[in-house]
Order: C-alpha cells, then structure tokens, then sequence
C-alpha cells in the first residue's frame, strides 16, 4: 500500500506571527512518521504540506479547500483554534467545507483524552470528508495532540481505504473500467468513456445512485456551497443591477436647504390673506441669502428653490392675484394673497428626505434604477459592490445543430443556448456562448476545460439523465475532480437537474448542469441557475410567491411540478387567475411564451390525484410581467 498523504496546518494567531514558538508542528511531524499504539500498529504516512496560519475562517478554509480539492491529501491534519475564546474558529471553518462529517473519530479522541482530563468535554474538534481527504481538528499543545492522534491512529489507514473506495462508488454511474467483467465484453480504453459505448448498453445502471432531493434541500446546497464573490468600487455610472457590499450613507442632507414644493411665493405665514409687495424672485440653482422678508412683502419662487431664511410659508401661483407690475410688463410690483397660508406650507426643510449620515441603502441591495438616482442625490460617486460572476453556457449532445442551416437528418436545432442566454440578461447578467460540446469524452472535457478558464460558473444543459450517452456527471468527477452536491431533484420537469464544485487553478468553480429538454432546461434555471448567481454576488432576495384560482383542472403527478401559467389580476377578484399555456410536456418550448408564473402543484397522494378549475394554488412570479 501507498504510503498516506498527509497536510499538517498549526492554526495560531501568535505562532504565525512568530512570537510563540510552535511545538505542535514538529511533535506532528514526528507522529505522523512513527505513531504506536495500544494495538501495536504503526502509521507510516508522507507529509506534503505544511502550514501555519492565524485565528482567521477564510484563511484556514482556503487551506483545507487547496490542500484537499486541488493537491488531494489522503488526511488533513489541523492542530490549534478548537477552544472557546472569540478567535477558536477551526471547527467552524472545517465545517464550512467537508461533504460528511465523521463524528466517530472526534469522539474516540475526547473518549481516549478524558482518561487523562475532565476538561477533555470542552473539546469543540469537528472531523469529516471532503472527497477523497479526512479532516481532522487536534488541539493546540503538543502534548494533547500526541494523546488524541495516538487514539486513533489505527484507523486512519482503513479509513482512507473507505474514503478512496466510496469515491469510486459514487461514480458508479459510468461504470469503472477496472470492472474484469465489463473489460471482458468491452473492448478496454484508458477512458470510461468506452464503456458507455453501445456494445456496453446492457452493463449501464438502471437506478440512479443519486438521493431523491426535494426542491428546498437542493436549494439548502446550493446555499451552504456557494463562496460569495471578491468585492470591487465601481462609478454609479457602472452600479446599475449590481449588489451592493456594504451599507451606504448619506453625505449631504437632502434638500441642502430650505426648499420651494411649489412654484410661488416665500411669505410670512402670520400676515394671512391679502396684497404683498414683490420684492424680487430667487431661482432653483441660486441662494436667498441676501433677500430679507419684511410683514407686507414676498419673494417670488420657483419648485426646488431655496426660500429665505425668514419666510414661514409658500403660496402657490394659483392662490394668487397679479395687482401692479412695471410699466415694461417685466417685473411684479405687488399680489394679492387669496387663502390663508399656514406655518411651514409647501416648504420642504433641510434633510426631510435624507439627512446627513443617515442610511441610504444597506450592504445586500440590489441596485436598480431608482436606487442609482438615489445615491446620487446623496453626493456617492462610486460604491463597493460584490463582483458579478462570469457564466457560461454549453449545451451537450450529438444532435444539436446550430440554427441557420438546413436541418441535418436525426437533429434538432439547439434552442437552449439561446433561450438561457437570454434569460439570465433579462436578470442582469452578461453570459457568454460556449457552443455546443458533443457526447465524446474529449470533447465534452476540452469544452470544460476552456470553459473553467473563462467563466465562474457553467451552465450546461444534456447529458445528465440515465442514456447511454449521459456522461456528464462523471466527467465531472474523474477529469476534474468535482463533487457532485445533488443529482435528482423530486420534481416535473427537471429531475435530473445536477449541482457540483470544484477547484480549478485554485479557483471555486461551480456547474449547473439542466436537463436537455427546453422547458425542464428554463424552469430549472429559475429554481436553481438564478439563486445560484444571485447568491454568489450578494443578493439572498426570494422570488416572490401569490396564490392564483386555476381555470384549469390538472392530474398530479407523484412529484411536485411546476406548470407554466400566465396570471391575469381582475380588480374584483381576491386572487389572480392562472391560465394554462398548454401542453406542460418538458419538450414543448410553446408552453413557456408569455408564462408569467409558475403553478406550484403539489406532488399526487392518494387522497387527491388532481387539482379543479376554482381551486387556488401558490403560483411564483417570472420577473416583473403582470398580465392586467
């Protein structure tokens, strides 16, 4: 047997730093190479990476995530930050990352310590699995983490063995070339890709080994496995339909000054009804300081427009009546006040609508058109946003044929790209055309391989049902090392719907992989494509829900499904009526125009197998398009 691979990461403010000498690294160094115990076997490993790093979650996270996704360490090994103090945060970053947890071993280690110290129950360390790496939290002196790795020494060898062993079984789908049996029949390749091949059809899996999820776990993955974004300062200018990344407060107040609501005249609330000398006009974009208000007298204004300090009250031009102008028709000499005024009439005082340092808009926001305005009434220049995630999509398949030629026998024209494509610009995102790859493993891995050079995020649609020729998923995972979060989704359409990551270049990448079908393609970009990327630059927004009266009666299906519909809101109605588009079969792009919702209908039970015309039922909103 190979010797283990080991990383060792001391995690430690002042050790990193350097004013405390680490002890625990070399005793590790030791251990790892020569462990003996109570049953007399020795653990031989090779250690590859080490590493000292501070009390800090992102920094300790980036390390367990490069050591296991990208160098693929048997075992991690990580001594320190396991306590109760503020910056103890091991545990929660080894959360953050491992796929299972292996609660055993932190157990035989508080077992084992507890024989020497009662405080042994305070331990917080936190074991698992990310792919194909053990993680495990040790303490910070050398002493304990010699007791606690010497508990369980014996069974590291055997659990790598089970981690390497359960890897391979996730894959099964595509069947291991190593299989004597398989490699008997078929003609042997250095690639799975041929044992997917026709002449292999019979050996394929009948049952996928993928856990049947529900819409909301899925979505719960996505959410626990997606990094947000770098941040970076764009001019307001560039902020449109971005998110932003931290709060954003005011540095004026707004109005600045005293302010006209109407075009008219600054008066002396207290004088009431009757004639005022004019004494001049002040103009939105001039001051009044040097007009002063006398009883008798007014100042002619316009909207926006400051007012002099002393006037009380605004008149508009309405209430008033022209009694003496210049002999040039040039000037007003004197009004008539035909209402009574009151304090404060039609004047807007400083910082009514924003004050000065008051909070404009919070870190998260998205930023649509009103709010650009609005930083800018408040003097922002730039502001700090999360980065937008660069997505692109690839279509997969032997069929599919680009339009604009005449159709070739045994293909259909790729609407998918497109339709995607377009999809996600309506939602503020700039995604980029990846062509289509075909059902060939070297294409379908030189398409990915490009793809992770350009983009974040890959959008797929094909080749992740149960064919023959569906070999996505384990492309995914033998080319690029990726984990697979979720395979089948219970849903209609939609279930084969996949989400994985992966780590390419050192950087997280994400896959989104739909089914080929048109409609289950768009209806899974809106449940799953677009929580995705709006989480990863900041936006935790819901789609909006209502309920709506069917007009139709649909038969369920034993899995949720979501029809599209299109709502019509009648002012007599307390709800919305949904009106089908059709043929809800997954091929049928038609079923999709002008949908403005999708009809959530529950999964079929053996108490209700259909919903009925006049039954209400919750239905989500497409973007902003209301039928009225």
């Amino acid at each position: 047997m190979a010797a283990i691979t080991f990383g060792i990461l001391i995690v430690s403010d002042s050790r990193s730093e350097g004013s405390e000498k680490d002890g625990s690294g070399p005793e590790l160094k030791r251990l790892v190479s020569d462990v003996e115990t109570d049953t007399g076997k020795i653990l031989k490993g090779e250690i590859l990476q080490f590493g000292v790093v501070p009390d800090n979650e992102a920094v300790i996270m980036e390390y367990l995530l490069r050591w296991s996704d990208i160098k693929q360490l048997n075992v991690i090994l990580t001594s320190g930050g396991t306590g109760f103090s503020d910056r103890d945060v091991t545990p929660e970053a080894t959360k953050k990352v491992i796929n299972k947890e292996a609660p055993g071993i932190a157990i035989a280690m508080v077992i084992s310590s507890l024989k020497v110290t009662p405080m042994a129950v305070l331990s917080r360390a936190v074991c698992g699995i990310r792919g194909k790496t053990l993680i495990i939290n040790l303490p910070g002196s050398p002493k304990a983490v010699k007791e606690c790795l010497t508990s369980i020494a014996s069974a590291i060898p055997h659990a790598v063995d089970l981690i390497s062993n359960r890897h391979a079984d996730v894959a099964k789908i595509h069947v291991l070339y190593e299989n004597k049996e398989i490699t008997h029949n078929c003609s042997h390749n250095s690639s799975f890709t041929s044992l997917l091949h026709l002449e292999c059809v019979a050996k394929r899996q009948r049952e996928s080994p993928y856990p049947m999820l529900s819409v909301e776990e899925a979505k719960e993955l996505i959410y626990k496995n997606t990094v947000l974004q770098e941040t970076e300062t764009v001019t307001i200018w560039n902020a449109h339909n971005r998110v932003l990344a931290e709060d954003v407060y005011s540095l004026c107040d707004l109005p600045p000054f005293r302010a006209s609501i109407k075009d008219g005249y600054a008066v002396l609330a207290k004088d009431g009804k009757g004639r005022r000398r004019v004494l001049g006009g002040v103009r939105a974009g001039t001051t009044a300081t040097s007009i002063s208000l006398e009883s008798g007298t007014c100042v002619r204004v316009n909207t926006g427009a400051p007012i002099p300090d002393d006037a009380t009250a605004v008149v508009q031009v309405e209430d008033t009546k022209l009694i003496l102008k210049n002999s040039y028709n040039t000037a007003e000499l004197e009004i008539e006040i035909t209402t009574i005024p009151q304090e404060g009439q039609d004047i807007r005082p400083i910082g009514c609508d924003l004050q000065k340092g008051s909070l404009v808009l919070m870190s998260h926001s998205k930023i649509g058109a009103a709010e650009v305005g609005l930083l800018a009434a408040c003097g922002c220049k730039e502001v700090k946003v999360f980065k937008s995630p660069r997505i692109g999509v690839l279509s997969t398949g032997d069929e599919l044929q680009q339009p604009g030629n005449d159709l070739m026998p045994g293909h259909v024209y790729d609407s998918n790209t497109i339709t995607l494509i377009s999809m996600f610009r309506e939602y503020g995102f700039n995604p980029e055309n990846l062509g289509i790859a075909k059902d060939d493993e070297a294409s379908m891995v030189n398409a990915i391989k490009t793809a992770l050079e350009k983009v974040d995020v890959l959008i797929t649609s094909g080749s992740v049902s149960m064919g023959d020729r569906d070999m996505l998923k384990p492309v995914l995972q033998q080319h690029f090392g990726a984990t697979i979060h979720f395979g089948r989704v219970n849903m209609k359409p939609g279930k084969p719907t996949t989400f994985a990551t992966c780590f390419y270049n050192g950087n997280k990448k994400y896959f989104m992989c739909l089914p080929g079908n048109p409609v289950s393609a768009t209806v899974t970009s809106i449940l799953f494509v677009l929580p995705l990327l709006n989480r990863l630059q900041g936006d935790f927004s819901q789609p909006v829900t209502v309920k709506a009266e069917l007009t139709t009666s649909y038969k369920l299906d034993p899995r949720p499904e979501y029809a599209r519909a299109i709502l019509k809101w009648r002012d007599e109605k307390d709800y919305p009526k949904a009106y089908s588009t059709g043929d809800q079969i997954s091929s049928k792009l038609l079923s999709c125009k002008n949908a403005n919702a999708l009809l959530m209908l529950p999964g079929k039970t053996q108490a209700r197998a259909t919903v009925n015309a006049g039954d209400t039922v919750q239905a989500m909103l497409l973007g902003y398009r209301c039928t009225l």
